[in-house]
Order: C-alpha cells, then sequence, then structure tokens
C-alpha cells in the first residue's frame, strides 16, 4: 500500500509538471533538458549536453516576452542581450520547440547571419523535440491527443517536423529563404561580427532581405522576433526602432508603423529602469558571471559599448566632447537675433538613403557665442527639399543660407538663386570630414556652441555629434561643421544672393537694434520684411 501511495504521488506530481509546462514557456524551459555545448568538439555535432545553470531572471523575463509576442496578433519583439547570456538558447531553441508542439500546424522560420549557424540552432530545436519528456508534454491532450515528436519523414538539421504537423526551417538571413509561409519568424544574429556590422553594403542586403524574403514569408498577423547583439547603429535593430531611441525597454511604436515590445539588458545596467529591477552599475547574471568577467571587454571602448552595453557607439567619438558644452539654452538671448541656416543636403537628387539636415544658428554681437535653434533631418526627393528650404526661410528669416555645393545641392543653388532672393551662399567642401570637424572643434571646446536643455531633435543629434566619427551617420555634423566653418572665416565680410541682385552686410544685421533693410526681399520676390530683426 506504501509503495502504490508513493506512485500515485508521483503520477500527480508528473501531471502537474507537464499541465505547468503546457501553460507557461518558463515552466516548459525548467521541464526539459536545455542543450548547450556540442557533445565533443565537432561544429557540426548532432549531441548537444545539457546546460550547467537553471532558468535564470533574464532568461524568464525573456520566456514570458516571446510567449506574449506569440500570441499576440502581429506580435513584435527585440531582445537585446550582451555575448554569453543564452538569448539564443532561450529565444532560438527553447521557445520555438515549446510553439510547435502546443498546436499542430504550426509553421517557424529561424533566420541567422549564416546557414552553418542557423543549423546549429535546428540541431539543438531538434534534440529537443527528440527527449521523452517532450512528448509526454504534448502528446495524449485534448489539442493534441495523439503522441508529439520527430516526424520520421523529415531529419534535415535545417527543415524538419513533427507528428502534429508542425514544421520548422532555419537558414542564412541572405541565402534567399523560400517555401512555405510561416506563422512565425526568429531572427537571431543577422550580422556575423564587426566586419559585417561596419560594412554599408551587408546592412543594405540585410535590411533587404528582411523587407523582401523574410516578411513576405509571413502569414497575416504573424509574429516575428528580433534577438541580437547591437553591432552597429545602423543595424537591422537601428533601422526599425524610432529615432533617438534611449535604450529602454517596454512597448515601443517604431519606423515600420508597428508596435514592438524591446527587452533590452545591457552587461552593466545604466536605467533606473530596468526591467529586471537592477540598481544602476549592477551586472547581469552574477550569479555566473562575476565582475572580473566583464572587466576584460571594458577596456574596449566600441566593442563595450555595443556588444555589452547595447549601444553601439562609445559615448564620445574623437572629435567633440559632451564636457565641451558648458552652456545650455533654455530662452535665446534677445542679443542672438541673426538667424543663419546651414543645409547638408543628399549626395544625388533621388537618393532616399541619405538624409538631408538643416541645422538653424541664432548668433549676434550681444550674445555668447552660437545657438542651434533647430534641427530638420529628413529623407526628401528635390521637390520637397526645394519646398522644405523655402518654408523655413520664410519662417526664420536668416541672413545667410549655407548650401554645399556639392550633389543635390549644387542644382538646388542654381534654382533658388534664379528663382527667390534668399541669402544663397555656396559652400564648397573642402579636405576630408574628418578634417573639417577637426578644424572647428577648438570653437566647439571654448564653449561658444550653446545647445538647448531641451528638444525633439536633441537626442540624436548628440548621439551623432558625440560620436562622431564612428556613427552610422554624419549628415548633423556635416551641417554643423560647413556653420563653423562659415561663421569663423566670415569675419564681418558681406553675404551676397548670386542673382537676385542682394548684398548686405551681416556685421549691419547683427549689430544693436539694427534691422534687415528692404533689399532682402521675401521668398516670393517680394520685400515684405515687416517685423524682422
Amino acid at each position: 500500500m506504501q509503495t502504490l501511495s508513493v506512485s500515485r504521488q508521483a503520477a500527480a506530481r508528473e501531471l502537474l509538471r507537464r499541465r505547468r509546462a503546457r501553460d507557461s514557456l518558463v515552466a516548459f524551459a525548467n521541464a526539459i533538458e536545455v542543450p548547450g555545448r556540442p557533445v565533443g568538439d565537432d561544429p557540426e555535432a548532432w549531441l548537444f549536453q545539457p546546460v550547467e545553470t537553471s532558468v535564470a531572471a533574464h532568461h524568464r523575463l525573456l520566456l514570458e516576452a516571446f510567449e506574449r509576442t506569440t500570441q499576440r496578433r502581429h506580435g513584435r519583439l527585440m531582445v537585446f542581450m550582451p555575448p554569453g547570456s543564452a538569448k539564443s538558447t532561450y529565444c532560438s531553441v527553447v521557445a520555438p520547440t515549446a510553439y510547435m508542439g502546443a498546436t499542430p500546424d504550426r509553421r517557424v522560420i529561424l533566420a541567422s547571419y549564416g546557414s552553418d549557424l542557423a543549423r546549429r540552432h535546428g540541431r539543438r530545436s531538434r534534440q529537443v523535440v527528440q527527449q521523452p519528456a517532450y512528448s509526454g508534454i504534448w502528446g495524449g491532450h485534448g489539442r493534441n491527443p495523439e503522441k508529439v515528436s520527430m516526424s520520421p519523414a523529415t531529419f534535415a538539421a535545417d527543415e524538419w517536423a513533427l507528428t502534429n504537423g508542425s514544421e520548422y526551417l532555419a537558414g542564412g538571413i541572405l541565402s534567399g529563404i523560400t517555401g512555405n509561409r510561416a506563422h512565425g519568424i526568429v531572427i537571431d544574429d543577422p550580422v556575423r561580427g564587426r566586419e559585417q556590422a561596419d560594412s554599408k553594403t551587408i546592412r543594405e542586403k540585410t535590411w533587404d532581405a528582411y523587407n523582401d524574403d523574410l516578411l513576405t514569408r509571413l502569414i497575416p498577423g504573424g509574429w516575428v522576433v528580433l534577438v541580437q547583439t547591437r553591432w552597429h547603429e545602423d543595424d537591422l535593430a537601428g533601422r526599425l526602432l524610432p529615432k533617438g531611441y534611449d535604450g529602454r525597454s517596454g512597448v515601443i511604436e517604431c519606423t515600420d508603423g508597428k508596435t514592438w515590445e524591446v527587452v533590452n539588458l545591457p552587461a552593466q545596467c545604466e536605467r533606473d529602469d530596468d526591467p529586471l529591477g537592477r540598481k544602476v552599475g549592477e551586472y547581469l547574471w552574477p550569479e555566473w558571471f562575476d565582475e572580473a568577467h566583464w572587466s576584460i571587454f571594458r577596456q574596449q571602448a566600441r566593442t563595450w559599448a555595443a556588444l555589452y552595453q547595447q549601444r553601439p557607439r562609445p559615448e564620445e567619438g574623437s572629435v567633440f566632447k559632451r564636457a565641451w558644452i558648458r552652456e545650455r539654452w533654455r530662452v535665446i538671448p534677445d542679443g542672438a537675433a541673426t538667424v543663419v541656416h546651414s543645409w547638408d543636403t543628399a549626395q544625388k537628387e533621388g537618393q532616399l538613403n541619405d538624409y538631408t539636415v538643416n541645422t538653424a544658428w541664432a548668433l549676434g554681437r550681444g550674445a555668447p557665442g552660437y545657438y542651434l535653434r533647430d534641427v530638420v533631418r529628413e529623407r526628401m526627393e528635390y521637390p520637397a527639399l526645394k519646398r522644405r528650404v523655402m518654408t523655413l526661410a520664410e519662417r526664420d528669416r536668416p541672413v545667410a543660407v549655407l548650401i554645399e555645393d556639392k550633389g543635390s545641392g549644387a542644382s538646388l543653388i542654381q534654382e533658388l538663386r534664379s528663382t527667390t532672393r534668399l541669402p544663397i551662399i555656396a559652400i564648397m567642401p573642402e579636405q576630408s570630414k574628418l578634417f573639417r570637424a577637426n578644424e572647428v572643434s577648438p570653437t566647439v571646446e571654448a564653449g561658444r556652441m550653446i545647445l538647448p536643455e531641451s528638444a525633439p531633435w536633441l537626442a540624436d543629434y548628440e548621439s551623432e555629434l558625440f560620436s562622431f566619427p564612428l556613427a552610422a551617420y554624419d549628415d548633423q555634423v556635416d551641417s554643423t561643421t560647413q556653420f563653423l566653418r562659415w561663421v569663423k572665416g566670415w569675419g564681418g565680410g558681406t553675404v551676397e544672393s548670386v542673382g537676385a541682385g542682394l548684398t548686405r552686410t551681416i556685421a549691419d544685421a547683427i549689430g544693436p537694434g539694427s534691422e534687415v533693410g528692404e533689399g532682402y526681399g521675401s521668398i516670393g520676390g517680394g520685400s515684405d520684411m515687416d517685423g524682422f530683426e
């Protein structure tokens, strides 16, 4: 009787374990042997040792987020964690196998930077579904009355199926994944390493593959999970995240029009709203990695910022330092009544991959420096660009409109000079971008450049400025250096609008109590300048 009683208790515990594993992805991970490193040194090994650790707090966090994503129509999830945090193990191996076993006829695509890594994830996932525990969890209940196991008809590492009709397909993101549509897509490490991440060509190909190859495989309402280490600010996640993304976790409206849940866990906590509840300065997974482990990687600023802190650039580049901005404006002083626009246009007409940027500056003899009052950064075709220049000039009444005399800017200069009275200054860039930035850096170091306390565009502007020349884009830096070089060499000279017949001296405009003469004219060709000082 004692043996029978124990057997019934054991059976009850097992049934409860299986029921919990079906109800919770975290419980499922605890109920199976999670495959870890290969048995032996063969990278093509078919067997993997169980992981040496239990499900940690950050694993529970991402498993719960994964589960929410698969249950939400058009679910979207991004997961950013440092190398070695087992994010791939739980997002690309454990979670998909549970999703496939729970309901018949579910199809999952896993894409990675290369087919070899994708096949490895496929082999590890296949080892999960071959475990007796897996069949015990998913077989013999309502949705799966029959035993669920590996289908004998398909056994390839990159393409296999379950007896309940669910299918798994793995491949390199640039290999051109084709075949049946999928209910869900997992993208795990879309770039191989630094060389690929720094290649604009590879970044463009990866972006095209995501949009043209992967998303077209998704059934209506299907979900997408992107798991990666942030190698570059223009990586796949960087293109999806909104402008000025500040590293927060949570539900975020992204550039593709979708609502993404973001789980961002840097190696060392930097935010008070850390999703794990860590204090600023605390490290990830302390029961597995001690502080000495992380200190090795802190020695390389770019590596630490990108791979470990999920900030794919150092806080500062080598040219402009954040500490040099010693003063910020809340209200621009009356003495800085003169406005100058500085335009850096896309290199080619019709090229929408490049940004066009205008920085608007306020200055005057009664002010101690140059106040950045506005930044416009957009991708636009030439007709929209022309209208934008004219609209902003109508708003600000600049005494000079600086335009780089190159690419689409050359056409813009010619047309605006012939059709408007705007005070156009053609700027022919000299030397390299880095040379021009270094030339004006003493002006910034002297505290002459004054940024606002807050502005919608400020985070993105500062990110690019202080990480130059390591940032993915440098259009805002180009516009800034163009102005600073021009104003440094101006020295009270004359601004002429060739073609409109305008000649006026900025020195007069920025003197105390001066007013702009009627020769400025309006954008439409008139001379209505009432109220502009």
